[in-house]
């Protein structure tokens, strides 16, 4: 029984007809749609080609839509060799029928530079909206949930790259998004990229138009759900807490002897008007981080070197710990242990916006430099999707939301940090600003270096599933907060 209507990228390299004779061979399958810019003029059986602007495009996906005629749609979204694995459309057909899910898919086998490797993906939750979210290379709907989803939330919309993203978003929020944890077909790896190389690309200037149709599609999405919050701000409250200085550098730091005293000299250069310290909390250094901390406290009485009594203390726990002291001052700023400030006036740029904006956080922008201070791609970082009308709603979207870091401590202390070493700042940022309004500055004050020894350099692929899924999970209670707070209105 022919149940299944695919979408296939064209391609003029010579994987294409390889990829595609496995679907037109397949009983399952009755339509396959060759997505072209105008190049494929070849016939094939059951295919049918399709002009398009944009694979993902709104026309695109309306266009398929509006010609579905089977039980299943299965998408392909990137133009790569794609081999199925021992009956893969059977089992797509299989659990489909099973769940009723509103879309499937599943782990692959990928290869790069000739070597195959399991490429396991994580499940989907409620906060698993961030528009890079990783399906692999199929994605298999159902009709019935797409008609009904679409017939109740509106059509595609019309964005030129955006319009996948909004299908499966609209399809989600009354259906199943389901993860089959097999391993149903085998992708040939085209971006080589280290994973630190690809974190950047949602905030490539030459990005930005996608990046806009994006927010819209995710804005829309929150609305839809009762998650969107308007640009209405609480006043952040006056607190009695009394402060030994303005403001607090706070460096977390653990086995960073080749570059802690060039970050905390950057710090001491700083020429403010008012009283600064740099907190530095040591998290048990086993290399000659600590004895460096120690001669820098002892010849500047300005760095507190702060070594915790508990072991069990991530990036989050050891930022508590600096923020509870009695060291602290009115605001906590952060720096990484092997970065540095773009200039001696950052500290002044920071606290300025507090002063003037009476806001909760400000958060900075920053440069990515190699190891030695050369600006690389995408150079500044301005994180400009933050805007103050709509920036706690796209921040649901986007997996970072820039440097330096600033906070209001009294209010910080009321919340803290998840004591983990990825996230917590986003974590604590999404929880301020539900209620709050964050300030911006938008010229680069930071200097983030991308060296070999960074932690986020090259991860593997276990470690990026974890990172993610803990994100997803950040917003999942967010947007449940969210929508419990709008319900209360």
């Amino acid at each position: 029984m022919s149940l299944l209507t695919i979408v296939l990228p064209f391609s003029t390299e010579s994987y294409f007809e390889s990829t595609l004779q496995q679907f037109v061979q397949s009983p399952l399958v009755k339509k396959i749609i060759i997505a072209h810019n105008g190049e494929y003029t070849l016939k094939h059986e059951k295919c049918t080609g399709l002009k398009v602007d944009a694979l993902t495009s709104g026309a695109t996906l309306n266009t398929v839509v509006r010609s579905l005629s089977t039980p299943y749609l299965l998408f392909i979204n990137q133009a790569q060799s794609i081999t199925l694995n021992q009956a893969a459309l059977e089992r797509f057909v299989q659990i489909a029928d099973d769940t009723k899910a509103g879309m499937l898919y599943s782990d692959f086998y990928e290869v790069k530079e000739g070597k195959r490797s399991e490429h396991p993906v994580i499940d989907y939750q409620l906060g698993s909206i961030r528009d890079n979210f990783d399906f692999g290379a199929l994605m298999f709907f159902s009709s019935s949930a797409i008609k009904k989803a679409l017939k109740k939330y509106g059509k595609i919309a019309k964005v030129e790259r955006a319009g996948l993203y909004d299908l499966r978003l609209k399809v989600s929020i009354d259906h199943q998004i389901f993860h089959i944890q097999e391993y149903l077909y085998t992708k040939t790896e085209s971006d080589m990229r280290k994973s630190g190389e690809k974190l950047f690309d949602y905030v490539d200037p030459r990005n930005r138009q996608v990046q806009i149709e994006m927010e819209r599609v995710a804005t829309t999405h929150l609305k839809n759900i009762g998650a969107y919050l308007k640009p209405k701000f609480a006043k952040v409250p006056k607190f009695t807490d009394h402060f030994p200085v303005e403001a607090s550098v706070i460096i977390p730091v653990r086995n960073r002897e080749k570059t802690i005293a060039e970050a905390v000299n950057s710090v001491l250069s700083q020429k403010p008007d008012f009283t600064f310290n740099v907190i530095v909390v040591d998290n048990h250094s086993t290399d000659g981080t600590t004895s460096i901390l120690q001669k820098l406290a002892e010849s500047d009485q300005r760095v507190i070197h702060l070594i915790p009594e508990r072991h069990d203390l991530g990036i989050g726990g050891c930022w508590n710990v600096a923020v509870l002291s009695q060291h602290c001052g009115k605001y906590a700023v952060q720096l990484d242990s092997d970065d540095l400030y773009s200039g001696p006036d950052t500290l002044q740029k920071i606290v300025n916006v507090f002063r003037k904006e009476q806001v909760a956080m400000v958060i900075g922008s920053y440069t990515l430099v190699n190891a030695a201070l050369e600006p690389i791609p995408p150079g500044l970082i301005d994180h400009r999707e933050w805007t103050p009308e709509n920036g706690r709603n796209n921040a649901l979207r986007i997996n970072g939301l820039g440097a330096p870091r600033a906070f209001n401590t009294a209010l910080l202390r009321k919340i803290l940090l998840p004591n983990t070493s990825y996230g917590e700042d986003y974590a604590v940022a999404l929880r301020l600003s539900r209620e709050y309004q964050i300030g911006r500055i938008y010229e680069s004050l930071y200097h983030c270096r991308r060296w070999e020894g960074n932690t986020d350099a090259a991860l593997p692929i276990e470690k990026i599933n974890r990172n993610d899924f803990y994100k997803d999970k950040i917003r999942t209670s967010e947007i449940q907060a969210r929508i419990q707070l709008n319900k209360k209105r």
